[in-house]
């Protein structure tokens, strides 16, 4: 390449102003920077690498929230909620192990907002002789105090045996919890970032305040992208956020019919 110059033209100018108007408004550059995130955006649109190293999870980026789901108007707020996540990391469960994590998600897929409305860190006392079951007991609270019945859980090595375990339980307590089981291969360092960052960095990740009485902050002021002493919720909540949701819509909402319109010719 020698004797070439490198042309470099980033979607803004040095002002701030779309480059391309006419093919990138601005309206549509805010749409990719929620998209994507901030890293993504400086590296693909902006022409300006940012090494993954120097990428931190800022709690300040999470925008806190006191209402609780209201079921009758599926919505958070002001907020309209499209779709749930239960997802369940688990562990062993005692004090010194890695952490036995299981978060409810709401969502709003239609502009791209994600509400982290309640985190179940579990341990297990050290006189429990069954503690997985002491696990699916606790978590089938979690989802019957939110009157849930789908939860998705991580099978990878110890969480292989518990679908099995929660479905029996739930019998035994008079309901049935539809279980999806998960496999996660992905480097977790990887998985958390590409999941966290992006909705955390464009504004769009919520949390419940109680979510403040909870580990999660600490796990995201040490972590990097070499790990953290302890990263078990992010892990959870990256699964929640990558997850398939299940579709929500208010309580006692017609389904509208759908006719399809035949006054055409072939």
């Amino acid at each position: 390449m020698r004797g070439y110059k490198k042309l470099k033209i980033p979607i803004l100018d040095a002002s701030g102003n779309p480059t391309w108007p006419e093919i990138f408004p601005e309206s549509k550059i805010s749409e990719i920077q929620e998209t994507v995130g901030l890293r993504h955006f400086s590296a693909q649109m902006m022409l300006e690498y940012v090494a993954s190293d120097k990428i931190r999870l800022d709690p300040g980026g999470v925008r806190l929230y006191a209402d609780e789901f209201d079921v009758h108007k599926c919505a958070i707020g002001e907020n309209l909620v499209t779709g749930v996540t239960v997802y369940w990391d688990p562990s062993i469960g005692h004090k010194n192990s890695d952490g036995s994590v299981c978060v409810l998600l709401y969502r709003d897929d239609k502009n791209r907002k994600l509400f982290l409305h309640d985190i179940l860190y579990l341990v297990v006392p050290d006189d429990v002789v069954q503690p997985l079951t002491y696990q699916c007991n606790k978590v089938l609270d979690f989802l019957m105090r939110y009157n849930l019945y789908r939860i998705n859980i991580e099978v990878n090595g110890l969480g292989n045996a518990l679908p099995e375990i929660m479905h029996d339980i739930s019998i035994k307590r008079g309901t049935n919890v539809f279980v999806q089981k998960i496999t996660n291969h992905a480097n977790k360092e990887s998985r958390i970032l590409d999941a966290i960052e992006a909705p955390l960095t464009s504004g769009n990740l919520f949390a419940h305040t109680r979510i403040t009485q909870t580990p999660f902050f600490s796990e995201m002021l040490g972590w990097t992208v070499d790990g953290g002493e302890h990263d078990d919720g992010l892990d959870a909540v990256a699964g929640a956020i990558m997850s398939i949701p299940t579709p929500m819509r208010p309580v006692g909402a017609r389904i509208k019919p759908f006719t399809a319109n035949t006054n055409f010719k072939i």
